[in-house]
């Protein structure tokens, strides 16, 4: 049966420290107040003090601060550390009226529980790693590839509080030994073609192996199979997928790790309060604009025959198509008359179809577009979730036939009614890779912030009349 060691890289003896700290923390408090508390306050008093030790420590795990794999950056830590406390206090103070109308014991454990913490939680991955020497159960390990290569592994590895006696290096091959200058010779062990010799002599308890280029997926396979049979704990460092746009990051489905690399970002978190501003901001744009949108339906009516209400099947993300909604500005005929006039194009590349005197657009359509009341419908695809207020263009069926791989990413996000191209020239922007540029400057930077200066800057944009046509 496949079995999976889920708790190897928790360190439970934080976790029992932490109980600890706090625990000395109420003690201190309770000592403190004397006989202040009667036996009745004491026992509730109690009951919310373990309350808070399970949110706290429930907390931090949420935040991985127990995993020994965490980056030991002080405002890391830090942040995450502070944000578990406030959560576990705001949830039991909230109680406290509930138990006692003296409130200060409480105060002062929170107070104490949370300096206790603090100084020895920013040296945790060195005091863990001087203990794990002195009881001389520190890993013997080995890695194999260059030491060049696991320069920036080691950095990172550094900041951890994973135990480890560095042995030495051992190369690929025999060939890669011979290669090795003689200022770096004295830190190889020697090649992997001898890893049983190696293991042998130098009691060697864990090997890394940094895999960076895709062949030693199958010519690592038989080394990986020689540790295990010999009970000698193997970790793969993958990199070979690396790229400089991705994100990554590695989880498990069952027994089965996964990694994860992502250039869209998958903050759960950060997802639901975007959607929450789209729905927000479709509402406030529906009812704010409302007399604006029947003044307009009202004028396209009387200058010209067709719908009010132009429909058009677009592209949004990952190429699911949707129907987007528009006052029409141009006559019924619009799209048969297309093909007449692409070679006016003003796009560059032929993949957009814009020109700025379009013998299309009606009387009434050319004044919507210039003030751009031409999209507010749009806040109802916002509304409904087909679009966002802040994304990037939606493209049509036909400019999206004509992608390249790299322009298919700008598509890799949900739409929106503004976005950079339209708070970055916009109309003047006639390079199609400028706008693809743009678009994927924004994918590759997004955040909540970034969405609400676009935001910000759509309405100074729009207040300008400025290069829409």
């Amino acid at each position: 049966m496949n079995r999976s060691n889920t708790s190897a890289n928790k360190d439970i003896g934080h976790i029992v420290k932490d109980m600890l700290r706090l625990l000395v923390a109420y003690g201190v408090a309770v000592l403190f107040m004397g006989r202040a508390w009667s036996l009745r306050t004491l026992g509730g008093m109690t009951g919310l003090a373990a309350i808070f030790v399970l949110l706290y420590v429930l907390g931090k795990e949420e935040q991985y601060l127990y995993n020994v794999t965490l980056f030991g950056y002080p405002d890391r830590i830090q942040r995450r550390r502070t944000g578990s406390f406030l959560v576990a206090t705001a949830a039991t103070v909230v109680l406290l009226p509930y138990i006692t109308e003296d409130q200060r014991g409480y105060f002062l454990f929170l107070i104490l529980a949370y300096s206790l913490e603090s100084v020895p939680l920013l040296r945790h991955g060195r005091c863990c790693r001087d203990m794990e020497r002195n009881r001389g159960e520190v890993p013997r390990t080995a890695f194999v590839g260059r030491r060049a290569q696991y320069n920036k592994f080691r950095y990172f590895l550094k900041k951890t509080s994973i135990p480890m006696e560095l042995v030495g290096y051992i190369a690929a091959s025999a060939q890669e030994l011979a290669q090795i200058s003689e200022g770096d010779a004295g830190e190889y062990l020697g090649s992997l073609e001898n890893l049983e010799m190696l293991i042998r002599r130098y009691h060697l308890d864990q090997i890394y192996i940094l895999q960076k280029r895709e062949e030693q997926l199958f010519s690592m396979q038989k080394y990986v199979d020689l540790c295990i049979d010999m009970g000698v704990t193997v970790r793969m460092v993958v990199d070979f997928y690396k790229r400089r746009r991705a994100d990554s990051y590695v989880s498990c489905v069952g027994t089965y790790p996964v990694i994860t690399y992502h250039t869209v970002t998958l903050n759960t978190g950060e997802q639901v309060i975007k959607r929450i501003m789209d729905v927000a901001g479709g509402l406030a744009g529906i009812v704010l604009f409302s007399p604006v949108m029947l003044l307009a339906a009202l004028a396209i009516k009387l200058d010209s025959p067709g719908p009010v209400i132009f429909r058009q099947t677009r592209v949004g993300k990952n190429g699911r198509t949707f129907q987007i909604y528009k006052f029409r500005s141009m006559y019924v005929d619009a799209e048969e008359r297309k093909s007449e006039l692409l070679s006016q194009n003003e796009i560059a590349g032929g993949v957009m179809f814009k020109i700025r005197e379009d013998p299309r657009i009606t009387r009434v359509g050319r004044i919507l577009r210039n003030l751009s009341i031409d999209e507010l419908p749009q806040f109802f695809n916002v509304l409904g979730g087909s679009m966002s207020l802040v994304g990037t263009r939606p493209p049509t069926p036909d400019e999206v036939e004509k992608y390249g791989t790299r322009q298919w990413r700008r598509i890799s996000i949900k739409p929106g009614l503004t976005g950079m191209w339209q708070v970055n020239g916009r109309s003047l922007v006639t390079d199609f890779e400028k706008i693809v540029e743009l678009d994927v400057e924004y994918i590759d930077n997004w955040s909540l912030m970034e969405d609400i200066r676009i935001l910000c800057k759509t309405v100074t944009v729009l207040l300008k009349h400025a290069d829409a046509y």
